[in-house]
């Protein structure tokens, strides 16, 4: 695939939920709320940033933003030097709880580099994701939620002697993620450094086996999602980071018999909510009783126990991933 520069390119890239319990570093789900950007190029050299929505008071303004680096970076594995260039950044994601903020970031400096170096065409809304996988993992360093945020839906990502490699996986249409977004924020670092270097054969097994059982949960079978979202591997050594999550997470799956998880990092807690099969009418499933289940009697019941705020949103699957246009102005 090769295009002639355009002049701008408008790129919008879903959130992420990673590991879904067992599939740590593995398994992923594209979310139905976006982040966007545009940029454009100028002739002088210089970068500019313009921020709007989440992080507007806290992200860099300048050539060290994520998406900018990003972009550098896909530049540079073409042998280019980074343009001078406009961004704009819509934020709609929030930052440091666990749902693919600095994944959407990445992927979505490295679409636009990809654009303009001839591998995109935003006529067409073609892309070549495997070029903009591919970067975006080297950049994140692991690709759970770079690959639901390129190929959207439910992914399995790997690292193999050829690189890394994604599957996308329709996921059942009567599943449907529900996100529990709390205030406080947690580093993706700092998570990371709670988990030890091993953990028992018997945890390994029955995590493995679990992780298995997910993927046919999601792609078809969300009835044996309670059991198959069980985690030996990594959610009981981040709870001291995140207690009231924890503390959720254990409400929801022992007292309401829901499969909940923690999203990525944390301390997000995702819902993996589902309609019966009666409720399934052309492929849309009615998970109306789902939802009103959490976001009604049981957001009194969050805010009572661990008296932290809770941001409560019921989401679609992002089928489709990243994607590209050209600019709105």
């Amino acid at each position: 695939m090769s295009q002639p520069r355009p002049a701008g390119v408008l790129v919008r890239t879903p959130a992420t939920s990673a590991n879904l319990g067992p599939g740590f570093d593995a398994l992923g789900l594209g979310l139905g709320l976006h982040d966007e950007i545009e940029v454009t190029l100028r002739d002088d050299g210089r970068v500019t940033v313009d921020i709007a929505g989440e992080g507007a008071d806290a992200l860099p303004r300048d050539a060290s933003h994520l998406v900018v680096t990003a972009m550098r970076r896909t530049f540079e594995a073409a042998g280019q030097p980074l343009p001078g260039l406009d961004l704009r950044c819509r934020n709609n994601i929030p930052h440091g709880r666990g749902l693919g903020s600095s994944a959407s970031a990445i992927v979505a400096g490295v679409t636009a580099a990809a654009v303009f170096l001839g591998r995109g065409d935003t006529a067409t809304g073609e892309l070549d994701r495997d070029h903009v996988f591919s970067i975006a993992a080297d950049i994140e360093g692991h690709p759970d939620n770079v690959a639901p945020c390129v190929y959207g839906g439910f992914t399995i990502a790997w690292r193999g002697a050829a690189g890394w490699g994604a599957l996308s996986l329709p996921p059942s249409p009567r599943l449907r993620p529900v996100v529990c977004i709390p205030d406080e924020q947690l580093s993706t670092e700092r998570a990371r450094g709670l988990l030890p270097a091993s953990v028992p054969h018997a945890d390994a097994a029955f995590t493995a086996g679990r992780s298995a059982l997910l993927v046919a949960a999601v792609s078809g079978h969300p009835e044996m999602l309670l059991e198959a979202t069980e985690d030996r591997l990594h959610e009981h050594f981040r709870e001291p980071a995140m207690p009231a999550s924890a503390a959720l997470i254990q409400q929801l799956r022992k007292d309401a018999g829901l499969p909940a998880v923690v999203s990525g990092a944390g301390p997000t807690v995702l819902v993996l909510a589902h309609a019966p099969v009666a409720d399934a009418n052309d492929g849309i499933p009615d998970v109306v009783g789902n939802v009103a289940q959490i976001s009604g009697d049981l957001v009194d019941s969050i805010r009572e126990r661990t008296g932290t705020g809770w941001h409560i949103r019921p989401l679609t699957i992002d089928p489709a991933g990243v994607w590209i246009s050209s600019p709105r102005s």
